[in-house]
């Protein structure tokens, strides 16, 4: 038998078809499209978020933003993308670097305002006269009148540890003059601050920039005039806020609600409601209630419930609505979630999206008393009572 026929043969006997050549169920995608496909992801990202990826994101952000800059950075890239880019993702100018002029001009974050190393303290070359008239640099020493705080400080701890004062993330709008701070476990109290601006010019246009020295006491007995945005950035890598004494802010709030008239302007309003979801989990709680505030009228915010996490992606069901006048609502809104926070609903949900939210409107407690709490709130009774979860009672502090 010649070789031709006996090949054929045994391209004849092949009852698993394993001969058979399937053609591929998709075309392997260009270069071009998987660029594009991959720049659709960073858009998806932004109409999901309202904004760019950042570094400070999850490991699929970082990837995002990572991607981002080298598309910004790529004007081949830029060109072909470019009518697709419809929220101007693309639109970076990225900055050239000619001087060491301009990489000290170029100090967005502030890290060369606070000299506290002696970076350009000259020790063997003869200063300028302008550079020996220089802002002196911030270290810390003993605090002289530290008799004056040492009692306050020991007061914020209590508060601490009691739960009336709370831990809170730091942002550059509640770094205030007259708080508590604390930074590496150290609690520190910012007395004061020289605010001063300066405009600084750069080839894209001007910049105002707000800092000053300070004044900040620590608890461990010493003091440090340290700048500004200097103790803003370390507070932020690892710092918190500590807020304001509980009692105080409610008493603040109680001041302002009780003068409440007819003849005020409306606010908003504060409403109740019950969720009508048919997951097992959510339906077997009993006594479980949202309180939430709304500046528009409750009937139209709860029109898209079955889309919204907060309300548990269900329709719900309207108890009761509160008007609000002369006051200010959201502090209404968090005295309520103070007064109940013990018996927050501890539950994740996940949205049309996919992604997960933890809802914190939603409160286990009868409903009568959250009738009685809000009564105790307009008479300005509140900061007198405390909710107890276990008995289900308002009891007296």
């Amino acid at each position: 038998m010649d070789k031709d026929k006996k090949l054929q043969e045994i391209f004849d006997n092949d009852p698993l078809g394993l001969l058979n050549i399937k053609p591929l169920t998709s075309p392997v995608k260009s270069e071009d499209e998987r660029l594009i496909a991959s720049f659709q992801e960073i858009i998806d990202f932004y109409e999901i978020n309202n904004r760019e990826p950042e570094l400070g994101g999850d490991i699929q952000e970082y990837q995002l933003h990572s991607r981002l800059k080298s598309l910004q950075e790529n004007p081949q890239k830029i060109e072909m993308l470019k009518i697709y880019d419809k929220f101007g993702l693309l639109n970076y100018e990225s900055k050239k670097i000619n001087s060491l002029d301009d990489i000290l001009n170029d100090d967005t974050l502030g890290l060369l305002d606070d000299d506290s190393e002696g970076l350009f303290e000259y020790k063997h070359i003869k200063k300028q006269d302008e550079r020996a008239s220089a802002d002196f640099v911030a270290r810390r020493k003993p605090c002289k009148d530290f008799d004056k705080y040492e009692s306050i400080f020991k007061e914020v701890q209590k508060d601490l540890s009691n739960g009336k004062r709370k831990l809170m993330t730091v942002r550059e709008t509640n770094l205030r003059p007259g708080d508590y701070y604390v930074h590496n476990g150290v609690l520190l109290f910012l007395e004061s601050v020289e605010f001063e601006k300066d405009v600084q010019k750069f080839k894209s246009g001007s910049r105002v920039r707000t800092d000053g020295r300070t004044r900040v006491i620590f608890e461990n007995g010493t003091e440090s005039n340290m700048l500004y945005r200097s103790l803003y950035k370390s507070l932020l890598a690892n710092g918190k806020v500590v807020s304001e004494h509980v009692d105080k802010v409610n008493e603040r709030f109680i001041e302002k609600f009780s003068n409440v008239t007819d003849k005020d302007e409306e606010a908003g309003f504060i409403y109740i409601l019950k969720s009508k979801s048919d997951k097992e989990e959510i339906k077997k709680i009993k006594h479980l209630y949202k309180i939430g505030f709304s500046k528009k009228v409750v009937e139209d915010r709860i029109k898209n419930a079955t889309q919204e996490s907060t309300y548990l992606m269900a329709d719900v069901r309207i108890l009761m609505v509160y008007k609000c006048y002369n006051m200010n609502p959201q502090k209404f809104e968090l005295l309520i979630h103070n007064f109940f926070g013990k018996s927050c609903l501890n539950v994740d949900v996940f949205d049309i999206n996919g992604l997960r939210h933890t809802p914190r409107e939603w409160f286990i407690a009868p409903l009568g008393v959250i009738e009685e709490a809000v009564k105790l709130i307009i008479s300005g009774e509140v900061i007198k009572y405390r909710y107890d979860d276990v008995t289900e009672t308002i009891i007296q502090r």
